[in-house]
């Protein structure tokens, strides 16, 4: 869900689309964000099995990181840097569509 771009918008509140990229991230990948209307290149820093980290518009972003907490469970957090501050707002939000799309899913799943 946090590397495949296509679900970018169903968890970031401040993400209506994304285009440059197909499927999932990678190191060096490279596209668009639409924020409020605009489109905002950014380019993915750094991308392994359990954390990416990006640029957009070329300044340091939020990174994503998933850690397991148990046989059936992981967290999800969000590292943003210090003058980004008022980010977190965004964060809080994004941590919660996420937590509501995973346990969907779980119940689809069965």
């Amino acid at each position: 869900m946090l590397v495949s771009v296509e679900d970018w918008p169903e968890w970031g509140p401040s993400v209506s689309a994304v285009r440059g990229v197909d499927g999932k991230i990678e190191a060096g990948s490279r596209g668009e964000v639409r924020v409020g209307g605009i489109w905002i290149p950014f380019t993915i820093e750094t991308c392994n099995d359990h954390r990416w980290t990006w640029r957009v518009a070329g300044i340091p972003a939020t990174g994503h990181r998933v850690e397991a907490v148990g046989i059936d469970r992981c967290e999800v957090a969000f590292e943003i840097p210090p003058l980004a501050g008022p980010y977190v707002v965004v964060c809080v939000a994004a941590l919660r569509r996420i937590d509501r799309l995973a346990t969907s899913a779980k119940n689809k799943q069965g």
